[in-house]
């Protein structure tokens, strides 16, 4: 199960990060939320309070619960290099450095391809 959580200190308006903003929001802070996350998975699974973990009828809710708990123990803290490199492709988004396309133009097109593919089969 994949479940994605803000990282914190990316402030997207620089595209770099001090070393202080760093090791404080990226390394501490982070650390200590994940560390919050697995108490409150173990909690969870420690209480017998796992039946929200289903998310579809099928799913077991035990199942999900041991999912986070063991995904929650997973280390969300990124080198600063990695999240620099985000931070300067957001910018190059923003800017118009790199060119983005609407979800519904790549749907059509890919619909379009795969109609074109079917009628040659």
């Amino acid at each position: 199960m994949i479940f994605s959580r803000a990282l914190l200190g990316t402030n997207t308006k620089k595209t770099s990060l001090n070393w202080i903003e760093y090791i404080w929001f990226s390394c501490i802070c982070q650390g200590w939320a994940n560390f919050y996350y697995a108490f409150q998975n173990w909690a969870d699974l420690m209480g017998n309070n796992y039946s929200e973990y289903a998310l579809l009828v099928s799913d077991d809710p035990l199942e999900q619960c041991i999912l986070y708990f063991w995904d929650s123990l997973e280390e969300d803290i990124y080198p600063k290099e990695f999240l620099e490199s985000l931070l300067q492709m957001v910018e190059d988004v923003d800017t118009g450095k790199m060119k983005t396309y609407p979800l519904e133009d790549v749907m059509s097109e890919l619909e379009e391809l795969m109609s074109i593919e079917d009628e040659q089969t």
